[in-house]
Protein backbone atom coordinates (compact mmCIF):
# COMPACT_ATOMS: atom_id res chain seq x y z
CA UNK A 1 0.00 0.00 0.00
CA UNK A 2 1.46 3.21 -0.79
CA UNK A 3 0.69 6.16 1.96
CA UNK A 4 0.93 9.60 -0.79
CA UNK A 5 -2.21 10.23 -2.18
CA UNK A 6 -2.72 10.75 -5.63
CA UNK A 7 -3.96 14.00 -7.11
CA UNK A 8 -5.50 12.60 -9.88
CA UNK A 9 -7.02 9.57 -8.13
CA UNK A 10 -8.86 12.46 -5.49
CA UNK A 11 -9.83 14.34 -8.84
CA UNK A 12 -11.18 11.36 -10.70
CA UNK A 13 -13.25 10.64 -7.02
CA UNK A 14 -14.81 14.21 -7.71
CA UNK A 15 -15.38 13.87 -11.39
CA UNK A 16 -17.66 10.98 -10.54
CA UNK A 17 -19.59 13.35 -8.10
CA UNK A 18 -18.56 16.34 -5.60
CA UNK A 19 -17.89 14.69 -2.12
CA UNK A 20 -17.09 15.62 1.07
CA UNK A 21 -13.38 14.86 2.73
CA UNK A 22 -15.05 11.97 5.23
CA UNK A 23 -16.69 10.20 1.94
CA UNK A 24 -13.56 10.41 -0.14
CA UNK A 25 -11.59 8.98 3.42
CA UNK A 26 -14.13 6.06 3.43
CA UNK A 27 -12.85 5.33 -0.22
CA UNK A 28 -9.98 4.86 0.79
CA UNK A 29 -10.60 2.72 3.35
CA UNK A 30 -12.47 0.56 1.62
CA UNK A 31 -10.20 -2.81 0.47
CA UNK A 32 -13.23 -3.10 -2.18
CA UNK A 33 -12.16 0.03 -3.25
CA UNK A 34 -9.16 2.24 -3.17
CA UNK A 35 -8.24 0.90 0.26
CA UNK A 36 -6.28 -2.07 -1.18
CA UNK A 37 -3.81 0.64 -3.12
CA UNK A 38 -3.50 3.70 -0.72
CA UNK A 39 -3.38 4.31 2.58
CA UNK A 40 -4.61 7.79 3.60
CA UNK A 41 -4.86 9.72 7.52
CA UNK A 42 -7.87 12.40 7.93
CA UNK A 43 -5.21 15.08 7.79
CA UNK A 44 -2.90 13.77 4.69
CA UNK A 45 -6.45 13.66 2.79
CA UNK A 46 -7.39 17.13 3.81
CA UNK A 47 -3.69 18.95 3.53
CA UNK A 48 -4.06 17.47 -0.47
CA UNK A 49 -7.64 18.88 -0.53
CA UNK A 50 -6.65 22.16 0.44
CA UNK A 51 -3.19 22.26 -1.75
CA UNK A 52 -6.17 20.91 -4.60
CA UNK A 53 -8.00 23.82 -4.21
CA UNK A 54 -5.07 26.59 -3.23
CA UNK A 55 -3.72 25.34 -6.54
CA UNK A 56 -7.29 25.74 -8.71
CA UNK A 57 -7.51 22.02 -9.60
CA UNK A 58 -11.23 22.05 -6.98
CA UNK A 59 -12.85 23.98 -5.73
CA UNK A 60 -15.00 23.69 -1.63
CA UNK A 61 -18.20 24.67 -0.98
CA UNK A 62 -20.12 25.08 2.26
CA UNK A 63 -22.60 22.84 2.75
CA UNK A 64 -25.14 23.00 5.62
CA UNK A 65 -26.88 19.46 6.71
CA UNK A 66 -29.77 18.91 9.59
CA UNK A 67 -28.07 15.67 10.53
CA UNK A 68 -24.62 16.92 10.74
CA UNK A 69 -22.34 19.67 10.93
CA UNK A 70 -21.73 22.16 8.12
CA UNK A 71 -19.12 20.16 5.26
CA UNK A 72 -16.74 21.33 2.74
CA UNK A 73 -18.42 19.77 -0.12
CA UNK A 74 -15.30 19.80 -3.05
CA UNK A 75 -15.93 19.87 -6.61
CA UNK A 76 -13.77 19.09 -9.69
CA UNK A 77 -12.99 22.76 -11.60
CA UNK A 78 -12.54 22.62 -15.44
CA UNK A 79 -8.80 22.91 -14.68
CA UNK A 80 -9.08 20.23 -12.47
CA UNK A 81 -10.88 17.79 -15.56
CA UNK A 82 -8.59 18.57 -17.93
CA UNK A 83 -5.68 17.66 -15.28
CA UNK A 84 -8.15 14.63 -15.10
CA UNK A 85 -8.44 13.83 -18.50
CA UNK A 86 -4.91 14.02 -19.33
CA UNK A 87 -4.27 11.31 -16.53
CA UNK A 88 -6.87 9.19 -17.60
CA UNK A 89 -5.55 9.38 -21.32
CA UNK A 90 -1.74 9.31 -20.40
CA UNK A 91 0.15 8.56 -23.86
CA UNK A 92 3.06 7.03 -22.43
CA UNK A 93 2.92 5.72 -18.85
CA UNK A 94 5.13 4.25 -17.09
CA UNK A 95 6.53 0.84 -16.91
CA UNK A 96 7.61 1.21 -13.50
CA UNK A 97 6.45 -1.59 -11.21
CA UNK A 98 5.02 0.39 -8.22
CA UNK A 99 3.77 3.16 -10.71
CA UNK A 100 1.71 0.27 -12.21
CA UNK A 101 0.50 -1.29 -9.67
CA UNK A 102 -0.14 1.85 -7.79
CA UNK A 103 -1.10 4.37 -10.65
CA UNK A 104 -2.67 1.90 -13.81
CA UNK A 105 -4.57 0.55 -10.57
CA UNK A 106 -5.71 3.50 -9.39
CA UNK A 107 -6.61 4.47 -13.77
CA UNK A 108 -8.51 1.68 -13.77
CA UNK A 109 -10.91 1.97 -10.91
CA UNK A 110 -11.48 5.65 -11.83
CA UNK A 111 -12.56 4.72 -15.48
CA UNK A 112 -14.85 1.94 -14.06
CA UNK A 113 -16.17 4.73 -11.57
CA UNK A 114 -16.72 7.25 -14.66
CA UNK A 115 -18.03 4.73 -16.77
CA UNK A 116 -14.79 5.27 -18.91
CA UNK A 117 -13.74 2.42 -21.51
CA UNK A 118 -10.26 0.98 -20.35
CA UNK A 119 -9.27 -0.88 -23.46
CA UNK A 120 -6.90 1.69 -24.25
CA UNK A 121 -5.77 2.44 -21.37
CA UNK A 122 -4.63 -1.24 -20.46
CA UNK A 123 -3.23 -1.15 -24.03
CA UNK A 124 -1.34 1.61 -23.66
CA UNK A 125 -0.22 0.25 -20.26
CA UNK A 126 1.10 -2.97 -21.66
CA UNK A 127 2.67 -1.54 -24.77
CA UNK A 128 4.89 0.66 -21.94
CA UNK A 129 6.24 -2.03 -20.20
CA UNK A 130 6.78 -4.53 -23.03
CA UNK A 131 8.72 -1.46 -24.63
CA UNK A 132 10.27 -1.34 -21.23
CA UNK A 133 11.10 -5.36 -21.35
CA UNK A 134 12.54 -5.30 -24.99
CA UNK A 135 15.02 -2.26 -24.05
CA UNK A 136 16.01 -4.25 -21.12
CA UNK A 137 16.44 -7.64 -22.89
CA UNK A 138 18.47 -5.93 -25.88
CA UNK A 139 20.73 -4.10 -23.41
CA UNK A 140 21.12 -7.65 -21.62
CA UNK A 141 22.40 -9.20 -24.26
CA UNK A 142 25.82 -7.10 -23.85
CA UNK A 143 26.01 -7.10 -20.26
CA UNK A 144 28.62 -8.59 -18.58
CA UNK A 145 27.32 -11.55 -15.38
CA UNK A 146 27.09 -9.89 -11.98
CA UNK A 147 25.29 -7.82 -9.93
CA UNK A 148 23.88 -5.55 -12.59
CA UNK A 149 22.96 -8.31 -14.73
CA UNK A 150 21.20 -10.52 -11.84
CA UNK A 151 19.43 -6.83 -11.04
CA UNK A 152 18.57 -6.82 -14.98
CA UNK A 153 16.99 -10.20 -14.44
CA UNK A 154 15.33 -9.12 -11.68
CA UNK A 155 13.95 -6.25 -13.12
CA UNK A 156 12.70 -8.12 -16.52
CA UNK A 157 11.48 -10.96 -14.46
CA UNK A 158 8.72 -8.86 -13.20
CA UNK A 159 8.21 -6.87 -16.40
CA UNK A 160 7.23 -10.36 -17.66
CA UNK A 161 5.13 -10.48 -14.82
CA UNK A 162 3.17 -7.64 -15.24
CA UNK A 163 2.36 -8.12 -18.59
CA UNK A 164 0.78 -11.40 -17.53
CA UNK A 165 -1.08 -9.68 -14.65
CA UNK A 166 -2.27 -6.94 -17.96
CA UNK A 167 -3.98 -9.84 -19.26
CA UNK A 168 -5.94 -10.51 -16.37
CA UNK A 169 -6.62 -6.42 -16.15
CA UNK A 170 -8.21 -6.84 -19.63
CA UNK A 171 -9.96 -10.00 -19.40
CA UNK A 172 -11.54 -8.24 -16.01
CA UNK A 173 -12.11 -5.08 -17.74
CA UNK A 174 -14.47 -6.39 -20.30
CA UNK A 175 -16.36 -7.97 -17.91
CA UNK A 176 -16.97 -5.41 -15.84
Amino acid sequence: MTSLLPDETLLGLLADRPRHGYQLLEIFEDPVQLGAIWKASTSQLYAVLKRLERDGWITGIQVESDHAPTRTEYRLTSAGQARLNGWLHEPNPSASIRRVRVEFLSRLFIAHQLGIPTESLIQRQKAACQAALDQMRAKDAGMEPGVAQLSQAFVMAQLESVLGWIDTCESISVRS
